[in-house]
């Protein structure tokens, strides 16, 4: 509601009035970015201290103002000083963020290998100590930046001399980061009704105002989800205009249970897969250090999403490809006849792009929930995740190699992370060497089968022991060592001083010895002794229920029969559906030849798939041309 006419914004008039103000604050900050885009004002502001030796601000609009950095709004345009806040915030937020990237790619100009596509052992060694923290930086970062130069020289042909010239200046954002504004530009507070709140700021009425009388205050009511405690403290959120509408990313602050490095005696072991994406499992340790599994685990399977991922991935190949090819006939040229069609294409390969970030984000939530609960429902204070940052896909084909360097596993690794604060659940990487390659009951190196009845046929998915200590699926094997791993090696957990994440990043070869999963004696069946005499049995036993006649009840008529199974009175299926349908299928009409024995009940929905069939039912035999039938 506009608090000065006292008129009803409509969702597309509201939406509309924020987008001028995000047009006039990404504007700004763009310009800002194009000014300070060098390895000079980059290095500035990375520093921490201005000309005097004074130590800047964290804000990152505060920093700049120490600099000197200011922006102005386009001419004849009038905004507040707030709004210009948040142009610089997003501006100097962006350009604090490229600092390590230019220190990572300085390190790897000054070490440039001889061979850039396969690095020697003494060159790895120079280019770890080059780069910032490069003794614990996964290799993978480091090859990508690798390929990104060669990628550079070989347009060019020749060194660039800095980051600035391999990359140009990131794009600003289309949000406002109503957190660099005070109370003069918006506010939030709780609203009477419970799990709803208010925000205030002031939202131009043209797109290019010309007086602070063209800024008026709006009144937005937010609806807060129900994951916001209702003692959480609320804080100014990050509005995104989004297909017509206005998304606000809401900031809350509650207490949570501290999370510890050591001390954990029961671990949730967490190993990554390909068609399954999560496999996990619980695991105690001992007072004596031996350390028992709790339950077979579980298997977080998401064939759908995934299949759907890939799919949005061949189709966005598919118009990327079409879009280089029209590109390049058209040269540039904007008169030419395909550069309608060009335009076109570019558009939907940004849709595709992002339908494949939010089915991404919403796989990353989803594992990430999942984890998390089976943490909770085991009692573990911890979960251990295999650190999987340094593998590269090579080698295992095309189709393969793309599917793994796809994986949203550092979105899943965050997200639970996040999940995992609000319960005082800690989420540590430990190492991933040979943790599906070693016995999880004896570190003997396993035999990898194609399947568990081909012990003969080499594979990758089951695993044998060769001592026969233990054999079963890879992942679940894998899983039991990143737990043993992580729950004797947790004095050597690490805490990164920038992020704050946990890591273990060595592995220490007396400890690793004790890593391993003690069998649980099976549990023997009730106690079956003699503690008394033996019952007497009647000569005559009492008849089956269906012979035997019910009692006489108040409402009922004597001799009445039991309904057992069952129901007498059971209703008659509507005639359409009683043609084609039976108690254990649920199908349409099949018209075709082919029926199988499996199918006698009915078509099936799926594949010839049927219920389990109640007990009044005759179950078919199995099907011995095919090794297959019904279940009972």
């Amino acid at each position: 509601m506009d608090e000065k006419t006292g008129e009803l914004l409509t969702v597309s008039v509201l939406a509309e009035r924020v987008g001028w103000t995000v047009d006039l604050v990404s504007g700004m900050s763009a310009a800002l970015l194009a000014a300070r885009w060098n390895a000079a004002d980059v290095g500035v502001l990375a520093s921490g201290v201005d000309g005097g030796g004074k130590r800047l601000p964290s804000n990152a609009w505060m920093a700049l103002r120490r600099l000197g950095w200011a922006v102005v709004p386009p001419e004849g345009v009038r905004v507040n000083d707030r709004i210009v806040r948040m142009a610089q915030e997003q501006a100097g937020r962006l350009l604090r963020a490229v600092r390590w990237r230019a220190d990572l790619t300085a390190g790897v100009l000054a070490t440039w290998p001889a061979a850039p596509g396969k690095r020697t052992s003494e060159e790895w060694d120079a280019v770890r100590v080059a780069v910032p923290g490069g003794q614990h930086q996964p290799s993978s970062v480091i090859n990508s930046r690798t390929r990104q130069i060669a990628a550079f020289v070989k347009e060019h042909d020749r060194m660039p001399v800095d980051l600035f010239e391999v990359e140009s200046k990131p794009r600003a954002a289309r949000v406002l980061l109503l957190s660099a504004c005070d109370g003069q530009q918006a506010t939030i507070e709780r609203a009477d009704a419970p799990g709803r709140a208010l925000l205030r700021l002031q939202l131009p009425t043209r797109p290019d105002p010309q007086s602070y009388r063209d800024w008026t205050w709006v009144s937005c009511p937010i609806k807060l989800p129900p994951v916001i405690p209702a003692g959480a403290v609320l804080h100014l959120p990050t509005l995104r205009p989004h297909q017509g509408r206005v998304r606000a990313d809401l900031a809350y602050t509650h207490p949570v249970p501290k999370t510890a490095r050591s001390g954990h005696v029961v671990a949730l072991g967490v190993d990554w897969g390909l068609n399954t994406l999560l496999s996990a499992g619980a695991a105690r340790l001992h007072g004596d250090g031996g350390i028992t599994e709790l339950g077979a685990g579980g298997m977080f399977r998401a064939a759908g999403v995934l299949a759907k991922q890939h799919r949005l991935r061949r189709l966005s190949e598919r118009l990327q490809a079409k879009a280089d090819h029209y590109q390049r006939l058209t040269a540039g040229d904007e008169q030419h006849v395909l550069a309608a069609k060009h335009t076109v294409l570019s558009e939907e390969i940004s849709r595709v792009c992002a339908r494949r970030s939010n089915l991404n984000g919403a796989l990353a939530w989803a594992a990430a929930r999942w984890a998390v609960d089976q943490a909770i429902a085991a009692g573990a204070s911890v979960i251990y995740v295999e650190d999987l940052r340094s593998m590269e896909a090579r080698g295992m084909g095309r189709t393969l190699n793309t599917r793994m360097s796809q994986q949203v596993r550092g979105k899943i690794v965050d997200r639970m992370r996040h999940l995992g604060a609000e319960t005082g659940i800690a989420v540590v990487t430990v190492p991933a060497r040979n943790t599906s390659r070693h016995c999880p009951r004896c570190l003997t190196p396993l035999r990898h089968r194609k399947a568990p009845d081909r012990p003969t046929l080499p594979g990758w998915k089951w695993a044998v022991c060769p001592s026969y200590s233990w054999q079963g699926d890879r992942d679940q094997g894998a899983w039991r060592r990143i737990a043993s791993r992580g729950l004797t090696h947790q004095s050597k957990t690490v805490c990164d001083r920038i992020t704050g994440d946990l890591a273990i990043r060595t592995v220490v070869d007396t400890l690793e010895a004790g890593a391993v999963i003690t069998p649980t004696t099976p549990k023997n069946g009730r106690d079956r002794s003699k503690t008394g005499s033996t019952r007497r049995k009647a000569t005559r036993p009492t008849p089956r229920r269906r012979r035997t006649p019910s009692p006489a009840g108040p409402q009922s008529p004597a001799g009445k029969r039991p309904e057992g199974h069952a129901h007498p009175d059971r209703p008659r299926l509507p005639r359409a559906a009683h043609r084609h349908q039976d108690v254990t299928t649920i199908s349409t009409p099949t018209t075709s030849r082919h029926r199988p024995q499996g199918a006698a009940l009915g078509a099936g929905f799926h594949l010839h798939a049927h219920a389990t069939p109640p007990r009044w039912v005759r179950v078919l035999g199995p099907d011995t041309r095919s090794g297959s039938g019904l279940l009972s």
